[in-house]
């Protein structure tokens, strides 16, 4: 369902990403990792069609993210790590407006609707501007906007950033109910995570793929937190 195949993407002389390939099957959960400035958004960006890659080819759901990229985006959910949230809309009025600008007729709108208001808890806070919103409704409006044209594939980046306790374990919740029924890649700074929700590890450092793999397979000597450093070459902690 998500496909990268020998990536890359420069900026001048700077190679943000070198050669990275990888495929991810239907239902699987993908937890993307890697140190600052590894290239783990530029990845991300590159895969939702957002960033032209320099060299190599990706695809969503068979589809090829450059020439195909209509086609392809009814396939795909995209959360950036700042969504696209219009802060003086309510999320009503802004899962409307994303609804219509994808072509949903009245009654297709009506019942995703339903179902997003729903599935991301938004009940309380539809008609209150976002910009008043907290960190953690915010996020499950940008949940919102990418489900609602109910695609197989969902890329998240960071999507637990900001949050607290509480609204990260709901949204660790809300991500693994998800994967039951679409292929979901995340990025995330928290290794916690990857043994929470990931069923399959991305490690990327200074751009290129450093591990692929099952969580367990990851560890060293029992802990995740070892073979990050190890494997990125750092002492401090995992990050975006």
């Amino acid at each position: 369902m998500i496909e990268a195949k020998n990536l890359s993407k420069y900026y001048g002389s700077f190679v943000a990403v070198q050669d990275i390939s990888f495929t991810i099957p239907e239902g699987q959960i993908v937890a993307f990792l890697g140190p600052n400035g590894a290239g783990k958004s530029t990845t991300m960006k590159i895969l939702s069609g957002y960033l032209g890659a320099s060299a190599g080819t990706a695809a969503i759901a068979g589809l090829d993210v450059r020439r195909d990229r209509l086609s392809m985006s009814r396939r795909l959910g995209y959360l950036p790590e700042n969504g696209p949230l219009y802060q003086n809309m309510t999320p009503l009025e802004l899962l409307r407006f994303f609804g219509e600008a994808r072509g949903l007729d009245r009654l297709r709108l009506s019942d995703r609707l339903d179902y997003v208001i729903d599935r991301c808890s938004l009940h309380e806070a539809l008609e209150k501007p976002i910009d008043k919103l907290s960190r953690g409704n915010k996020q499950r409006v940008g949940l919102a906007q990418a489900l609602l044209h109910d695609p197989d594939v969902l890329i998240m980046d960071e999507p637990t950033a900001g949050l607290d306790p509480n609204q990260i374990r709901d949204f660790r919740q809300d991500i693994r109910l998800l994967g039951q029924t679409r292929t979901v890649l995340l990025s995330t700074h928290i290794l916690q995570e990857v043994d929470l929700i990931a069923d399959r590890v991305l490690l990327i450092n200074e751009g290129r793929l450093v591990f692929d793999g099952p969580p367990d397979d990851l560890r060293r000597d029992g802990s995740l937190e070892a073979s990050f450093y190890a494997l990125t070459g750092h002492g401090g902690e995992a990050g975006e």
